[in-house]
């Protein structure tokens, strides 16, 4: 199966890269996601392997900072679960969980940060979703030639 990449944005007061690379194994669930059609690419089609463009949110600036990989498919978003954490919601429930989440592990930071301005300028760029008007989801597909040219942003 084809390998297929993403966007996923955190707010970094929330969950940063650097939070992320002093994780166990630079390793975490992805966890909190409460819009259905993000909650879908989780549960259905983010794949072992997958690759991930780590996004800085409501940041200044906001841009994407680094790579990730999907190390463990879509499982029930346990925090839902819980009462006490601030992602709760009483209607999702263990024999049917409403909410997913995925893993993901640091592959790499960038040295420079590939700002949302950088990419709305870039011509190859002018069709992700991160720059289409109205889209604000948290986790989004991306094309390998978008990741590609990313990644190649960050390295100028």
């Amino acid at each position: 199966m084809a390998k297929k990449f993403w966007l996923m944005k955190s707010e970094p007061s929330e969950f940063s890269i650097d939070d992320l690379a002093k994780s166990k194994n630079q390793t975490t669930y992805w966890d909190g996601v409460r819009n259905y059609q993000a909650r879908n690419f989780m549960r259905d089609e983010m794949k072992i392997g997958d690759m991930v463009l780590f996004y800085h949110s409501n940041a200044k600036p906001t841009a994407v900072v680094g790579i990730c990989k999907i190390v463990k498919e879509g499982y029930p978003d346990f925090t839902a679960f819980d009462p006490d954490d601030k992602h709760y919601d009483p209607k999702s429930v263990k024999d049917n969980p409403t909410w997913y989440m995925v893993d993901i592990q640091l592959v790499e930071k960038f040295d420079k940060p590939v700002t949302l301005q950088e990419i709305k300028e870039n011509p190859k760029l002018k069709n992700m979703k991160l720059v289409q008007r109205g889209n604000r989801l948290s986790v989004m597909p991306v094309t390998k030639d978008e990741f590609n040219e990313i990644k190649k942003m960050s390295k100028k």
